[in-house]
């Protein structure tokens, strides 16, 4: 499902026009993304919960080149769905 797809879906649940909706997706988007890049979890009750997740420093192996390199520790973002999420889709 992309993007213009759920702004379909809302649109014809709620009856509200497209370009609201858009708007709406977007904004939601960009307020998630603002506040995990700045290191606050989002959690939405229900559905899950969008995390930072830390990876430590590690070595890795170059097969083509046979070196190996360091990757440094960095922060992923990840999500985490919820439990009623999870068992929905166990059904």
């Amino acid at each position: 499902m992309t993007k213009a797809d759920i702004v379909n879906e809302v649109a014809k649940a709620t009856g509200i026009e497209k370009v609201a909706v858009q708007t709406v997706v977007e904004a939601f988007m960009e307020s998630v993304k603002g506040s995990v890049t700045k290191g606050n979890p989002v959690y939405l009750r229900g559905f899950g919960s969008f995390i930072i997740k830390h990876r430590a420093k590690k070595a890795a192996r170059n097969i083509t080149k046979k070196t190996t390199m360091i990757i440094p520790a960095h922060d992923i973002p990840a999500f985490k769905p919820a439990k009623v999420f999870i068992s929905a889709l166990k059904k």
